[in-house]
Protein backbone atom coordinates (compact mmCIF):
# COMPACT_ATOMS: atom_id res chain seq x y z
CA UNK A 1 0.00 0.00 0.00
CA UNK A 2 1.42 3.35 -0.62
CA UNK A 3 1.75 6.23 1.35
CA UNK A 4 -0.19 9.27 1.44
CA UNK A 5 1.58 12.23 -0.78
CA UNK A 6 2.88 14.52 1.59
CA UNK A 7 1.90 17.87 1.42
CA UNK A 8 3.63 21.58 1.41
CA UNK A 9 2.05 23.47 4.11
CA UNK A 10 2.23 27.54 2.63
CA UNK A 11 2.34 30.24 5.47
CA UNK A 12 1.45 33.58 3.82
CA UNK A 13 0.33 36.82 5.28
CA UNK A 14 -2.80 37.27 2.90
CA UNK A 15 -3.95 35.22 0.68
CA UNK A 16 -5.19 36.02 -2.10
CA UNK A 17 -3.30 39.52 -2.79
CA UNK A 18 -3.17 41.59 -5.90
CA UNK A 19 0.47 43.33 -4.66
CA UNK A 20 1.64 39.48 -3.93
CA UNK A 21 0.12 38.43 -7.97
CA UNK A 22 3.72 36.72 -7.97
CA UNK A 23 2.68 34.13 -5.32
CA UNK A 24 -0.11 33.18 -6.18
CA UNK A 25 1.60 32.18 -10.00
CA UNK A 26 3.71 30.63 -7.94
CA UNK A 27 1.62 28.34 -6.30
CA UNK A 28 -0.24 27.48 -9.39
CA UNK A 29 2.86 26.58 -11.16
CA UNK A 30 4.21 24.57 -8.42
CA UNK A 31 0.89 22.42 -8.64
CA UNK A 32 1.28 22.09 -12.11
CA UNK A 33 4.50 20.41 -11.18
CA UNK A 34 2.73 17.47 -9.23
CA UNK A 35 3.34 19.31 -5.37
CA UNK A 36 0.06 19.19 -3.04
CA UNK A 37 -0.21 22.81 -1.45
CA UNK A 38 -2.21 23.87 1.59
CA UNK A 39 -2.40 27.24 2.05
CA UNK A 40 -2.32 29.36 5.45
CA UNK A 41 -3.30 32.38 5.27
CA UNK A 42 -2.82 35.24 8.54
CA UNK A 43 -4.99 37.55 7.04
CA UNK A 44 -8.61 37.35 5.02
CA UNK A 45 -8.52 39.02 1.59
CA UNK A 46 -8.97 42.34 1.56
CA UNK A 47 -9.69 43.61 -2.01
CA UNK A 48 -12.69 42.90 -4.23
CA UNK A 49 -10.68 41.75 -7.56
CA UNK A 50 -7.67 38.99 -8.01
CA UNK A 51 -5.69 37.85 -10.49
CA UNK A 52 -6.61 34.96 -12.59
CA UNK A 53 -3.81 32.71 -11.51
CA UNK A 54 -5.83 32.38 -7.90
CA UNK A 55 -9.24 31.11 -9.46
CA UNK A 56 -7.00 27.74 -11.09
CA UNK A 57 -5.38 26.98 -7.65
CA UNK A 58 -6.29 23.71 -6.05
CA UNK A 59 -5.12 23.98 -2.61
CA UNK A 60 -7.00 23.76 0.08
CA UNK A 61 -6.76 27.25 2.02
CA UNK A 62 -7.61 28.02 5.93
CA UNK A 63 -6.80 31.41 7.55
CA UNK A 64 -6.02 31.99 10.87
CA UNK A 65 -7.09 34.15 13.59
CA UNK A 66 -5.98 37.70 12.37
CA UNK A 67 -5.87 39.63 15.90
CA UNK A 68 -4.71 38.67 19.25
CA UNK A 69 -7.19 39.81 21.61
CA UNK A 70 -10.42 39.44 20.18
CA UNK A 71 -9.16 36.74 19.00
CA UNK A 72 -8.11 34.63 22.01
CA UNK A 73 -11.57 32.86 22.59
CA UNK A 74 -10.05 31.17 18.93
CA UNK A 75 -6.53 30.95 19.75
CA UNK A 76 -6.18 30.26 23.77
CA UNK A 77 -7.98 26.93 24.08
CA UNK A 78 -6.62 25.67 20.53
CA UNK A 79 -2.68 26.58 22.14
CA UNK A 80 -3.79 25.27 25.45
CA UNK A 81 -4.39 21.83 23.87
CA UNK A 82 -1.08 21.78 22.62
CA UNK A 83 0.53 22.77 25.40
CA UNK A 84 -1.28 19.72 27.31
CA UNK A 85 -0.41 17.41 24.83
CA UNK A 86 3.64 18.49 23.85
CA UNK A 87 4.79 19.95 26.98
CA UNK A 88 8.04 19.68 26.47
CA UNK A 89 7.86 21.62 22.81
CA UNK A 90 5.83 23.51 24.28
CA UNK A 91 7.86 24.97 26.78
CA UNK A 92 11.03 24.94 24.06
CA UNK A 93 8.74 27.88 21.76
CA UNK A 94 7.23 29.47 24.83
CA UNK A 95 11.14 30.08 26.02
CA UNK A 96 11.67 31.30 22.22
CA UNK A 97 8.83 33.66 22.45
CA UNK A 98 10.00 35.41 25.47
CA UNK A 99 13.74 35.21 24.64
CA UNK A 100 12.37 37.08 21.02
CA UNK A 101 10.32 39.53 22.66
CA UNK A 102 13.32 40.64 25.15
CA UNK A 103 15.25 41.17 22.21
CA UNK A 104 12.73 43.53 20.38
CA UNK A 105 9.88 44.16 22.46
CA UNK A 106 7.16 43.32 20.04
CA UNK A 107 4.28 41.67 21.46
CA UNK A 108 3.24 40.50 18.41
CA UNK A 109 5.60 37.79 18.97
CA UNK A 110 3.04 36.00 21.34
CA UNK A 111 0.45 36.45 18.76
CA UNK A 112 2.63 34.24 16.58
CA UNK A 113 2.98 31.84 18.37
CA UNK A 114 -0.65 31.63 19.66
CA UNK A 115 -1.23 31.51 15.68
CA UNK A 116 1.14 28.91 15.39
CA UNK A 117 -0.68 26.71 18.60
CA UNK A 118 -4.08 27.02 16.41
CA UNK A 119 -2.59 26.16 13.56
CA UNK A 120 -0.54 22.86 14.77
CA UNK A 121 -3.81 21.66 17.19
CA UNK A 122 -6.70 22.67 14.74
CA UNK A 123 -5.63 21.88 11.07
CA UNK A 124 -2.76 20.05 11.64
CA UNK A 125 -4.81 16.95 12.27
CA UNK A 126 -5.17 14.98 8.78
CA UNK A 127 -3.76 17.37 6.38
CA UNK A 128 -0.75 15.45 5.57
CA UNK A 129 1.37 18.57 5.89
CA UNK A 130 5.54 17.12 6.53
CA UNK A 131 6.89 20.52 5.61
CA UNK A 132 6.54 24.07 6.39
CA UNK A 133 7.23 27.14 3.74
CA UNK A 134 6.42 31.04 4.68
CA UNK A 135 6.52 33.80 2.00
CA UNK A 136 8.20 36.56 3.93
CA UNK A 137 10.44 36.62 6.65
CA UNK A 138 8.68 38.33 8.95
CA UNK A 139 5.31 37.25 10.55
CA UNK A 140 4.62 34.80 8.41
CA UNK A 141 8.51 33.11 9.11
CA UNK A 142 8.06 33.60 12.61
CA UNK A 143 4.79 31.49 12.79
CA UNK A 144 6.35 29.05 10.78
CA UNK A 145 9.30 28.92 13.36
CA UNK A 146 7.10 28.36 16.13
CA UNK A 147 4.67 25.71 13.90
CA UNK A 148 8.00 23.46 13.33
CA UNK A 149 9.03 24.24 16.99
CA UNK A 150 5.72 22.60 18.43
CA UNK A 151 5.08 20.04 15.91
CA UNK A 152 8.88 18.99 14.76
CA UNK A 153 7.92 19.94 11.37
CA UNK A 154 10.38 21.57 9.56
CA UNK A 155 10.27 24.41 7.89
CA UNK A 156 11.78 27.04 5.57
CA UNK A 157 11.00 30.55 4.38
CA UNK A 158 11.52 33.08 0.94
CA UNK A 159 12.94 36.69 2.26
CA UNK A 160 11.40 39.30 -0.59
CA UNK A 161 12.94 42.76 0.62
CA UNK A 162 11.00 45.03 3.06
CA UNK A 163 11.28 41.42 5.47
CA UNK A 164 14.76 41.52 5.11
CA UNK A 165 15.66 44.85 5.88
CA UNK A 166 13.89 46.20 8.29
CA UNK A 167 14.33 42.70 10.48
CA UNK A 168 16.24 42.76 13.43
CA UNK A 169 19.30 41.15 12.17
CA UNK A 170 19.93 38.62 15.29
CA UNK A 171 15.98 37.48 14.90
CA UNK A 172 16.85 36.73 11.26
CA UNK A 173 19.56 35.13 12.06
CA UNK A 174 17.97 32.28 14.54
CA UNK A 175 14.77 31.79 12.29
CA UNK A 176 17.83 30.94 9.32
CA UNK A 177 19.68 28.67 12.18
CA UNK A 178 16.53 26.95 12.48
CA UNK A 179 15.40 27.17 8.85
CA UNK A 180 15.81 23.71 6.50
CA UNK A 181 16.63 26.27 4.00
CA UNK A 182 16.10 29.90 3.03
CA UNK A 183 14.86 31.03 -0.91
CA UNK A 184 15.54 34.92 -1.97
CA UNK A 185 15.09 36.52 -4.61
CA UNK A 186 18.09 38.16 -5.99
CA UNK A 187 21.67 37.74 -5.72
CA UNK A 188 22.06 40.91 -3.31
CA UNK A 189 19.55 39.48 -1.09
CA UNK A 190 21.38 36.02 -0.89
CA UNK A 191 24.78 37.94 0.16
CA UNK A 192 23.26 40.03 3.24
CA UNK A 193 21.60 37.48 4.08
CA UNK A 194 24.62 34.88 3.98
CA UNK A 195 26.72 37.28 5.55
CA UNK A 196 24.46 38.15 8.51
CA UNK A 197 23.84 34.18 9.17
CA UNK A 198 26.98 33.24 10.86
CA UNK A 199 27.23 30.54 8.69
CA UNK A 200 30.11 30.23 6.56
CA UNK A 201 28.06 27.92 4.16
CA UNK A 202 24.37 28.32 4.82
CA UNK A 203 21.25 26.65 2.69
CA UNK A 204 20.21 30.64 1.35
CA UNK A 205 18.95 29.35 -2.76
CA UNK A 206 18.70 32.95 -5.16
CA UNK A 207 15.88 32.03 -7.30
CA UNK A 208 14.26 34.93 -9.17
CA UNK A 209 10.60 35.55 -9.24
CA UNK A 210 10.11 36.13 -12.86
CA UNK A 211 7.47 36.64 -14.87
CA UNK A 212 5.01 34.62 -17.03
CA UNK A 213 6.54 35.49 -20.49
CA UNK A 214 3.20 34.73 -22.32
CA UNK A 215 1.41 37.02 -20.51
CA UNK A 216 3.55 40.46 -21.17
CA UNK A 217 4.00 39.99 -24.93
CA UNK A 218 1.43 40.65 -26.02
CA UNK A 219 2.60 44.20 -28.45
CA UNK A 220 4.75 44.89 -30.80
CA UNK A 221 7.15 47.10 -29.34
CA UNK A 222 7.12 51.04 -30.24
CA UNK A 223 10.55 52.03 -31.45
CA UNK A 224 9.45 55.70 -32.69
CA UNK A 225 7.71 57.70 -30.27
CA UNK A 226 6.34 61.29 -30.33
CA UNK A 227 4.24 63.37 -27.93
CA UNK A 228 2.82 64.00 -26.04
CA UNK A 229 5.09 60.42 -24.43
CA UNK A 230 3.08 58.46 -22.11
CA UNK A 231 5.32 57.98 -19.02
CA UNK A 232 3.73 55.20 -16.53
CA UNK A 233 4.73 53.90 -12.91
CA UNK A 234 3.35 51.00 -11.39
CA UNK A 235 4.29 51.01 -7.79
CA UNK A 236 2.63 51.45 -4.15
CA UNK A 237 2.72 54.63 -2.67
CA UNK A 238 5.76 54.27 -0.35
CA UNK A 239 8.87 55.65 0.52
CA UNK A 240 11.19 53.20 -1.07
CA UNK A 241 9.45 53.71 -4.57
CA UNK A 242 11.14 57.25 -4.71
CA UNK A 243 7.77 59.08 -6.55
CA UNK A 244 8.69 62.33 -5.16
CA UNK A 245 12.03 61.95 -7.32
CA UNK A 246 9.60 60.84 -10.23
CA UNK A 247 7.44 63.93 -9.40
CA UNK A 248 10.22 66.05 -9.71
CA UNK A 249 12.07 64.98 -12.56
CA UNK A 250 8.71 64.93 -14.56
CA UNK A 251 8.21 69.01 -13.10
CA UNK A 252 11.88 69.42 -14.67
CA UNK A 253 10.62 67.56 -18.29
CA UNK A 254 7.39 70.08 -18.15
CA UNK A 255 9.98 73.06 -17.21
CA UNK A 256 12.18 71.78 -20.52
CA UNK A 257 8.67 72.15 -22.75
CA UNK A 258 8.42 68.24 -22.92
CA UNK A 259 4.46 67.39 -23.74
CA UNK A 260 3.69 64.29 -21.61
CA UNK A 261 0.83 62.48 -19.53
CA UNK A 262 1.79 60.25 -16.89
CA UNK A 263 0.10 57.58 -15.36
CA UNK A 264 0.81 56.41 -11.97
CA UNK A 265 -1.18 52.44 -11.03
CA UNK A 266 -0.73 51.75 -7.49
CA UNK A 267 -2.26 52.95 -3.82
CA UNK A 268 -0.31 53.27 -0.25
CA UNK A 269 0.29 55.05 2.63
CA UNK A 270 1.70 58.29 0.68
CA UNK A 271 -1.08 58.73 -1.11
CA UNK A 272 -2.14 62.12 0.25
CA UNK A 273 1.53 63.51 0.54
CA UNK A 274 2.05 62.58 -3.12
CA UNK A 275 -1.47 64.85 -4.62
CA UNK A 276 0.06 67.35 -2.48
CA UNK A 277 3.31 67.06 -4.10
CA UNK A 278 2.00 66.95 -7.82
CA UNK A 279 -0.13 70.00 -6.65
CA UNK A 280 2.84 71.97 -5.53
CA UNK A 281 4.71 71.22 -8.48
CA UNK A 282 1.74 72.10 -10.92
CA UNK A 283 1.48 68.46 -12.39
CA UNK A 284 -2.16 67.28 -11.80
CA UNK A 285 -3.46 68.32 -14.86
CA UNK A 286 -0.64 65.86 -17.04
CA UNK A 287 -0.94 62.70 -14.02
CA UNK A 288 -3.81 60.29 -14.33
CA UNK A 289 -4.22 58.52 -10.67
CA UNK A 290 -5.22 54.72 -11.35
CA UNK A 291 -5.32 53.29 -7.60
CA UNK A 292 -5.02 49.68 -7.85
CA UNK A 293 -6.25 48.41 -10.87
CA UNK A 294 -6.35 44.16 -12.26
CA UNK A 295 -4.57 42.74 -14.17
CA UNK A 296 -6.16 43.40 -17.92
CA UNK A 297 -6.20 46.92 -16.93
CA UNK A 298 -2.32 46.84 -15.95
CA UNK A 299 -1.41 45.05 -19.09
CA UNK A 300 -3.52 47.55 -21.66
CA UNK A 301 -1.23 50.63 -20.10
CA UNK A 302 1.98 48.94 -20.57
CA UNK A 303 0.64 48.43 -24.30
CA UNK A 304 -0.12 52.05 -24.35
CA UNK A 305 3.23 53.29 -22.51
CA UNK A 306 6.07 54.80 -24.75
CA UNK A 307 8.05 54.66 -20.86
CA UNK A 308 8.02 53.14 -17.72
CA UNK A 309 9.69 54.97 -14.75
CA UNK A 310 10.33 53.90 -10.70
CA UNK A 311 12.82 56.28 -8.91
CA UNK A 312 13.39 53.18 -6.22
CA UNK A 313 15.91 54.64 -3.07
CA UNK A 314 16.48 53.21 0.49
CA UNK A 315 13.81 54.37 2.84
CA UNK A 316 14.98 55.70 6.17
CA UNK A 317 13.72 52.75 8.22
CA UNK A 318 16.17 50.81 5.52
CA UNK A 319 13.03 49.05 3.66
CA UNK A 320 13.93 49.12 0.39
CA UNK A 321 12.97 46.79 -3.17
CA UNK A 322 14.67 43.76 -4.45
CA UNK A 323 13.92 43.51 -8.10
CA UNK A 324 10.50 45.19 -9.20
CA UNK A 325 8.66 42.56 -10.72
CA UNK A 326 6.71 45.57 -12.59
CA UNK A 327 10.06 46.43 -14.29
CA UNK A 328 10.36 43.19 -15.92
CA UNK A 329 6.94 43.03 -17.13
CA UNK A 330 8.15 46.70 -18.40
CA UNK A 331 10.53 45.38 -20.25
CA UNK A 332 8.68 42.12 -21.49
CA UNK A 333 5.95 44.54 -22.82
CA UNK A 334 8.48 46.20 -25.54
CA UNK A 335 8.42 49.61 -22.74
CA UNK A 336 11.81 50.71 -22.11
CA UNK A 337 12.38 51.31 -18.39
CA UNK A 338 14.10 54.15 -16.30
CA UNK A 339 15.10 53.12 -12.77
CA UNK A 340 17.91 53.68 -10.08
CA UNK A 341 20.46 51.77 -9.07
CA UNK A 342 19.57 50.47 -5.66
CA UNK A 343 19.96 46.94 -4.29
CA UNK A 344 19.26 44.58 -7.08
CA UNK A 345 17.60 46.45 -9.79
CA UNK A 346 21.31 46.70 -11.61
CA UNK A 347 20.76 42.54 -11.68
CA UNK A 348 17.98 43.61 -14.34
CA UNK A 349 19.16 46.34 -16.24
CA UNK A 350 22.03 46.82 -17.15
CA UNK A 351 22.24 50.75 -17.81
CA UNK A 352 22.72 52.02 -21.46
CA UNK A 353 21.86 47.88 -22.42
CA UNK A 354 18.74 47.02 -21.52
CA UNK A 355 17.41 50.32 -19.68
CA UNK A 356 18.89 53.55 -18.11
CA UNK A 357 19.99 53.55 -14.50
CA UNK A 358 20.65 56.72 -12.47
CA UNK A 359 21.60 57.61 -8.76
CA UNK A 360 18.58 57.33 -6.46
CA UNK A 361 17.04 61.25 -5.25
CA UNK A 362 18.41 62.87 -8.47
CA UNK A 363 15.55 64.50 -10.44
CA UNK A 364 17.69 66.02 -12.45
CA UNK A 365 19.80 62.90 -13.66
CA UNK A 366 16.02 61.17 -13.95
CA UNK A 367 14.58 63.51 -15.92
CA UNK A 368 17.55 63.46 -18.69
CA UNK A 369 17.14 59.52 -18.67
CA UNK A 370 13.88 59.72 -19.57
CA UNK A 371 14.25 62.09 -22.30
CA UNK A 372 17.15 60.06 -23.75
CA UNK A 373 15.08 57.16 -23.59
CA UNK A 374 11.55 58.74 -25.00
CA UNK A 375 13.38 60.83 -28.04
CA UNK A 376 16.99 58.55 -29.07
CA UNK A 377 15.21 55.90 -31.53
CA UNK A 378 18.51 54.20 -31.97
CA UNK A 379 18.74 53.67 -28.10
CA UNK A 380 15.27 52.88 -27.69
CA UNK A 381 15.49 50.09 -30.19
CA UNK A 382 18.66 48.17 -28.73
CA UNK A 383 17.17 48.69 -25.37
CA UNK A 384 14.10 47.08 -26.23
CA UNK A 385 15.25 44.36 -27.73
CA UNK A 386 17.96 43.48 -25.07
CA UNK A 387 15.44 44.08 -22.79
CA UNK A 388 13.34 41.61 -23.91
CA UNK A 389 16.30 38.83 -24.52
CA UNK A 390 17.04 39.47 -20.94
CA UNK A 391 13.79 38.71 -19.44
CA UNK A 392 13.59 35.55 -21.92
CA UNK A 393 16.47 34.25 -20.78
CA UNK A 394 16.40 34.57 -16.98
CA UNK A 395 13.39 35.99 -15.75
CA UNK A 396 10.49 33.32 -17.10
CA UNK A 397 8.82 32.26 -14.57
CA UNK A 398 8.73 28.12 -16.26
CA UNK A 399 12.16 27.87 -16.52
CA UNK A 400 12.66 29.13 -12.64
CA UNK A 401 10.14 26.85 -11.22
CA UNK A 402 11.74 24.17 -11.88
CA UNK A 403 14.48 24.97 -9.05
CA UNK A 404 12.26 26.16 -6.72
CA UNK A 405 10.06 23.14 -7.04
CA UNK A 406 13.28 20.59 -6.84
CA UNK A 407 13.83 22.36 -3.42
CA UNK A 408 10.14 21.86 -2.14
CA UNK A 409 10.73 17.80 -3.40
CA UNK A 410 14.08 17.76 -1.53
CA UNK A 411 12.83 19.30 1.68
CA UNK A 412 9.35 16.12 1.49
CA UNK A 413 11.51 13.60 0.45
CA UNK A 414 15.02 14.02 0.21
CA UNK A 415 18.08 14.32 1.99
CA UNK A 416 20.21 17.01 3.13
CA UNK A 417 23.53 16.37 1.41
CA UNK A 418 21.40 16.56 -2.09
CA UNK A 419 19.98 20.12 -0.60
CA UNK A 420 23.77 21.23 -0.34
CA UNK A 421 24.03 19.96 -3.97
CA UNK A 422 21.36 21.86 -4.85
CA UNK A 423 22.55 25.17 -3.63
CA UNK A 424 25.81 24.76 -5.29
CA UNK A 425 24.06 24.73 -8.81
CA UNK A 426 21.26 26.97 -8.69
CA UNK A 427 23.31 30.12 -7.00
CA UNK A 428 26.30 29.73 -9.85
CA UNK A 429 24.37 30.34 -12.39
Amino acid sequence: MSRPTPVLGMILKGYPRISETFISNEILLLEEQGLNLHILSMRQPRESFFHPSVGRIKAAVDYLPETFLTSLPQLLPHTLMTAVKQPRRFAVALQTAFRRFLRTHKSATFKHLFQAGYLVNKLLAGSRITHFHAHFAHSPTSVAFFASILSGIPFSFTAHAKDIYTSDPAQLREKMAHAAFVVTCTEYNRRYLTRISGNPSPSVFRIYHGIDIGLFSGRHPRALTSPPYRILSVSRMTAKKGLPTVFKALRILHDRGIHFHHTLIGDGEDRDSLHKLARNLGLEPFIQWMGTQPHDEVIRQYEQADLFVLGCEIAANGDRDGIPNVCIESMAMGVPVVATRVSAIPELIESGKTGLLVEPGNPEALADAMFQSLTDDSLRQEMIAAAKDKVTRYFNNRCLIDDLAGLYIQALFETAETMKEARTRINQR
